[in-house]
């Protein structure tokens, strides 16, 4: 596989037997990235909440594809996973919540806590339920699936990633999450260490169910290469750090 533009390192091809878990991987940037890591020879445990809805999505994927009832928010949900999935190479922290709301005065506290507990505790919940897996991987790595709407310096003055003044203040659960998400992704980078790839992906608006209805936005596949990209980073690779799908930095 070749360089990608922006990225400091290249990328490596999968070793036989590798395994990645996906977490919300029944639908959206999951399913596409499940769908691609497959394509490539690593086999994929398709984390889902819906354990028929995962059955389902893992027929339809096909040789490589296995499906493991995990929902974030349930300690004995992530626990059960664990001993379900047992090695680990790959680690795609994708399931997330939109529960809507709007700014400071339309925002309710079961809002704020619903986004946190599914995209910050819950990613947490799993990421350290699986650490002693991925230690014993020869090429750990993890990929949080972020927001661009969670950075800081894009939220703080106008940019071309969104339409900064008609959102400007709005979305406060939702986009505070993925700032959290963020730092997280940093944090976790410093504590694990340069064996263990952690970074966060920024995949842009897509058609998911992240929004009830929504089918504005580009196609999911197109966001999942900027994670299949950052799965398989050489060694050499950067952590710690926002990525855009395409392989360039995003400012914290």
């Amino acid at each position: 596989m070749t360089d990608i533009e922006g990225l400091p390192a290249g990328i490596r091809s999968p070793e036989p037997g590798s395994v990645a878990l996906v977490t919300g991987g029944n639908s959206g940037i999951g399913l596409e990235t499940a769908r691609q890591l497959l394509a490539i020879g690593v086999d994929v445990w398709i984390g889902a909440r819906d354990l028929d809805k995962g059955q389902r999505v893992a027929a339809e994927l096909g040789s490589g594809a296995r499906v493991v009832q995990l929902d974030v928010t349930d300690p004995s949900s992530v626990g059960a996973a664990v001993h379900q999935v047992g090695a680990l190479d790959i680690l795609v922290n994708n399931a997330g919540v939109n529960p809507g709301g709007d700014g400071i005065a339309g925002t309710t506290l079961e809002q704020l806590r619903s986004a946190y507990e599914t995209n910050v505790f819950g990613l947490i919940s799993v990421t350290q339920a699986f650490i002693p897996a991925l230690h014993r991987s020869p090429h750990p790595r993890i990929v949080n699936v972020s927001s661009g709407t969670g950075s800081l310096t894009w939220n703080s003055s106008p940019n071309p990633q969104f339409d900064w003044e008609r959102v400007k203040g709005g979305g406060l659960a939702y986009r505070s999450s993925k700032t959290a998400v963020n730092a997280v992704t940093l944090l976790t980078a410093q504590a694990l260490g340069e064996k263990v790839k952690v970074n966060a992906l920024a995949p842009g608006l897509r058609r998911t169910n992240l929004i009830a209805g929504m089918s504005a936005g580009g196609n999911p596949a197109e966001a999942a290469t900027g994670v299949v990209r950052l799965a398989l980073l050489a060694d050499d690779g950067p952590t710690g750090a926002l990525w855009s799908w395409d392989g360039m930095r995003v400012p914290w």
